[in-house]
């Protein structure tokens, strides 16, 4: 007869085989899924946008693709719609609020353009084709087709009009008013925007994008450049650069481009826009050629420390999450300080609460900037204004309006970047500090005073002479 000793030795050891198996299976089970990502439902195609379609293979990532919807803030910005519900006589109430009311200074900054007549807080990407086709800059302005491209699922649409050719189409969607351009598209940007439909690996399918990051390659140094060489991590970023980017429309066909061929610096993009002598309308005061920055989120962050580590856009913004075995981005688009935990804590090993207040003392700084940086472009404003009335010689006024050129577009620059200051604090301050400097420039040359050279470092006089 056994004695209890080993009794208890043969059930413990049972008891651990059973658990074994049972962690092996496990882990065969996890390998599996990970081995087979998606069950294939549906065969998707290169005509196919209805990302309801997509979600039947992968209902993991439309689940939180559809969470773009939402209405959540952080401190300097969000997705907050106007608390009435829209009705047939006002259908724009459908849309964001009205950031203009919030500050007064942008229409003074933007007049004479539409800008100044509605600029509405940005909402998710659920909403970016809705809230473009409601906004009175689309319904009582002229618009080209152009708009759509970063607004809509087009790559469908540039397939149909260019026979298969992206770029045939991607030219004649631009050249389309945009009333009639808007009728060729049915979903904001979608999986195939951005994911190939048989192998999903991340793509570029935006033939603007294409263009401009060659254009930016060869100002580096490397002729040809295919971005289909890229690595996985920087297509993570290159996919969100399709669209978040500066630019603006070229030529009678309205051509969409970045303007990059001299580099991704602020003053970069002012000296190709000097060079092609392009401006985006004339000033309603001051008569100033002047220039509106778009969201030149790629532009900003290739400048900061989070790109120079080697960071992602979806690193942040779509982190990866957990489903059982697999490992997928969630879809759900937003701050990473509305998801701090899976955002933030997986490089920075600090509490939520501070690394939230991190993020918004840099954002407090970047406003406080900004703000000072905003009233001396307005006093330069009325001040060349006042001039003109007061019969000022013309070539004070040139050079006046010639500063107020760059200081506004530096302003803009970072105005119309998402990130609060964020993405590159330091570059952003800088931005601010020379946008600063110009309108203090242009304040003095409305005066007939021309401001001094500015004093480098190594060209100052040495004190012991």
């Amino acid at each position: 007869m056994m004695s209890r000793r080993t009794l208890f030795v043969v059930a413990a050891s049972s008891v651990v085989t059973i658990l074994v198996i049972a962690l092996l299976v496990n882990i065969f089970e996890r390998r599996q899924e990970a081995q087979d990502p998606f069950f294939r439902v549906v065969k998707l195609t290169e005509n196919i946008d209805d990302p309801a379609v997509w979600a039947r293979n992968f209902p993991l990532q439309y689940d939180t693709y559809q969470r773009t919807v939402d209405q959540e803030r952080t401190r300097y910005g969000g997705s907050e719609a106007l608390r009435h519900a829209p009705t047939e006589a006002d259908p724009r109430s459908s849309v964001s609020r009205n950031k203009l009311a919030g500050d007064p200074r942008l229409k003074i900054m933007w007049a004479g353009y539409a800008f100044a007549v509605d600029f509405r807080e940005e909402r998710g990407h659920a909403y970016m084709l809705t809230d473009q086709r409601f906004t009175r800059r689309v319904q009582e302005f002229s618009q080209p087709g152009t708009c759509l491209n970063c607004h809509a699922s087009t790559y469908v649409t540039y397939r149909e009009l260019g026979n298969g050719d992206i770029f045939a189409g991607f030219e004649k969607l631009n050249r389309m008013p945009y009333q009639e351009a808007t009728k060729l598209v049915s979903h904001p940007v979608a999986c195939i925007d951005c994911h190939h439909p048989e192998t999903m690996q991340l793509r570029i399918t935006r033939p603007a994008f294409i263009e401009g990051i060659k254009a930016l390659k060869a100002s580096e140094g490397v002729k040809d450049y295919d971005v289909n060489s890229a690595t996985a991590q920087e297509m993570r970023t290159y996919v969100c650069a399709q669209c978040h980017v500066e630019y603006y429309f070229k030529g009678d066909e309205k051509r969409l481009v970045f303007p990059w061929t001299k580099g991704l610096k602020v003053e970069d993009a002012l000296a190709y826009y000097n060079e092609q002598n392009f401006r985006d309308w004339v000033h309603a005061e001051t008569k100033a050629p002047v220039l509106k920055a778009q969201h030149p989120e790629f532009e900003i962050f290739s400048q900061g420390v989070h790109a120079r580590s080697g960071v992602a856009c979806a690193d942040c913004h779509m982190p990866y999450q957990r489903h059982g075995g697999l490992k997928i981005s969630d879809h759900h688009v937003r701050s990473p300080l509305l998801n701090i935990n899976r955002a933030c804590q997986t490089c920075h090993h600090f509490s939520e609460e501070e690394l939230k207040a991190r993020a918004e003392d840099i954002q407090v700084r970047f406003g406080e900037a900004r703000d000072r940086a905003m009233d001396a472009l307005v006093e330069l404003i009325f001040d060349i204004r006042d001039a003109m009335k007061d019969g000022r010689a013309e070539e004070d006024l040139n050079l006046a309006r010639s500063y107020q050129r760059s200081a506004q577009f530096y302003i803009d620059y970072v105005e119309a970047e998402n990130s609060m200051g964020f993405h590159a604090s330091a570059e952003t301050l800088r931005i601010l500090v020379e946008a600063l400097d110009h309108a203090r420039r242009g304040q003095l040359a409305v005066r007939g005073i021309k401001a001094r050279p500015l004093i480098r470092a190594e060209d100052a006089p040495d004190p012991k002479t």
